[in-house]
């Protein structure tokens, strides 16, 4: 039997730790009751997970457990913020900005929305995904809705300046919804500290299950109101109508408490691995990095391999499991919309690929990585 290939996209999605996985079965088999059976044992107990998984998330945020909306994904979460903020707050005004390098999640809904007749603003980035914020804040006016960024990108791991973007869009008193799907288990994500009023994460970006995300809602200062997109049974305040997913979210729970733990070792370990495979690649004068610099998250790297397709190459190795882009997108089979964004030419971006390395990468993982590509691109030379 041919040994597995060495998984190198996490950023995709990470596999399920232990700990959290023997902190989901319990609600899979004898405490398999509804939260929202409120007359006996089996939906206490289920509700009782349920707000020891909100404690955990809200923490992890440095937020209320009062803010923390259970969701399907951060894909849901999203439009649960950005539809219900646009239909909450209509009448203050249509208007929302946002970034070119944007996830899909979020570009997509804007479009909706502008089909819909609000007023969409798309700002640009610079070849290292710096927003301009000079720019921003001649866009953000007095009918501004809300002002979205995600705090580290999918593809890049660009890290934005969402707290100076929060400070430019309170200034004209927009909110600010922030996509922190990535950051989780990579950075330090606290609301407070950001100037957030909204904030999505995934559980299955940080070693969770798929299938299960939260949402924050800030409930002072201001109080963020929302209209919901699904309805029927009035779970989560009435913001999002649906049986809970007992195990899922005591998943998640887990998952934001081990995140919150290890963050710092977390962190150092995957910096040095990345450090370590950079060094190697870039030594072939074939390869370049699409983004540099210390403003990004600490397990990603996105580099250019001059003259050689990525739909040519990854079939020459198996043994590898990387990608060129974000995954909701993989199938399209066209350049990546946030290298495009950052000036690379459609050539340029569909020679280019990401490597997202987690907390189950190793130094011999790495090693054997760059010897394949670096073997393997000799070979075509």
């Amino acid at each position: 039997m041919s040994e597995r290939p060495i998984y190198l996209d996490y950023n995709a999605t990470t596999p399920i730790d232990k700990e959290v996985l023997k902190a989901m079965l319990p609600y899979l088999t004898e405490n398999y009751g509804n939260a929202s059976s409120k007359t006996h044992s089996f939906g206490w107990i289920a509700a009782e997970a349920i707000q020891i998984a909100r404690e955990q998330t809200s923490e992890l945020l440095g937020a209320e457990s009062k803010e923390i909306i259970f969701t399907s994904g951060a894909t849901e979460s999203l439009n649960l913020a950005i539809q219900g903020v646009a239909q909450a707050y209509s009448a203050r005004g249509r208007h929302f900005v946002s970034f070119a390098t944007e996830h899909k999640a979020v570009l997509d809904v804007l479009q909706q929305l502008k089909v819909l007749g609000y007023e969409i603003s798309i700002l640009d980035v610079d070849s290292q995904g710096n927003i301009d914020e000079a720019k921003l804040e001649q866009e953000v006016r007095e009918d501004t809705l809300a002002v979205i960024s995600m705090l580290a990108n999918n593809e890049t791991g660009k890290v934005l300046p969402v707290e100076r973007i929060s400070a430019i869009a309170r200034k004209k008193g927009a909110l600010v919804i922030c996509d922190a799907s990535q950051a989780i288990g990579k950075m330090k994500v606290n609301v407070d500290d950001l100037g957030v009023d909204l904030l999505a994460i995934s559980a299955h970006k940080f070693y969770g299950p798929k299938g299960v995300a939260a949402l924050y809602v800030r409930r002072k200062k201001p109080r963020v109101k929302l209209q919901p997109i699904i309805f029927g049974g009035g779970q989560e305040s009435g913001i999002r109508a649906g049986t809970l997913p007992t195990h899922q979210i005591a998943g998640l729970g887990m998952a934001a408490k081990l995140s919150m733990n290890h963050l710092q070792d977390d962190v150092a370990k995957l910096l040095n691995l990345r450090n370590l495979l950079e060094q190697d690649l870039t030594a072939n004068n074939r390869i370049t990095l699409n983004m540099s610099g210390v403003d990004r998250l600490p397990n990603t790297i996105n580099f250019r391999i001059r003259g050689l397709k990525a739909d040519r190459f990854f079939p020459m190795l198996p043994e590898l499991s990387f990608s060129s882009g974000s995954a909701c997108t993989s199938a399209l089979k066209e350049p990546s919309h946030v290298l495009l964004a950052m000036g690379l030419t459609e050539e340029e971006a569909l020679e280019s690929y990401r490597i997202s390395i987690g907390k189950y990468t190793n130094a011999d993982s790495i090693e054997k990585a760059s010897k394949l590509i670096l073997g393997k691109l000799s070979s075509l030379s």
